[in-house]
């Protein structure tokens, strides 16, 4: 039984794991940090409408960037942060970002799409976490 079917949304206390949302929030810091540290310019977090959500909008010069972060916090049977990144996710996030630059005014600026992988360590904070940035992932 998947957690979210019996209403349980994380690990437990006793496990001493992360939950599915504080590990989340640990990867976009890291991943912030990570583009800060290259030279982007955070411009939005966590940018929600209808159609989905923008994890990072940067700009990097006069380009915008839509970044998508992934997370694993160790071993995953599902694969890599970044190999989880699949087509409909692709998709949802072309139509979210067109989204935004509509409703920014920033139509004719040119995007890229990104993805940062996060492998966060057993430590409690994002600054043992391994970033890796794939810059025009799609």
């Amino acid at each position: 039984m998947d957690r979210r079917e019996n209403g349980k949304s994380g690990a437990s206390k006793e496990s001493g794991k992360r939950s599915r949302q504080a590990t989340g929030m640990l990867g976009e810091a890291a991943a912030v940090r990570l583009l800060r540290r290259e030279g982007y310019e955070i411009i939005e977090r966590n940018w929600r409408c209808r159609s989905g959500e923008i994890d990072i909008v940067a700009k990097q010069g006069e380009r915008l960037i839509f970044v998508e972060v992934r997370t694993r916090s160790g071993e995953s049977r599902f694969g890599t942060a970044a190999e989880s990144v699949d087509y409909r996710k692709q998709r949802k996030l072309r139509e979210t970002a067109l989204v935004y630059v509509r409703s920014a005014g920033l139509q004719g600026m040119a995007m890229r799409f990104d993805v940062v992988a996060v492998l966060l360590g057993p430590s409690a904070g994002e600054e043992d976490a391994e970033c890796r940035h794939y810059p025009a992932a799609f």
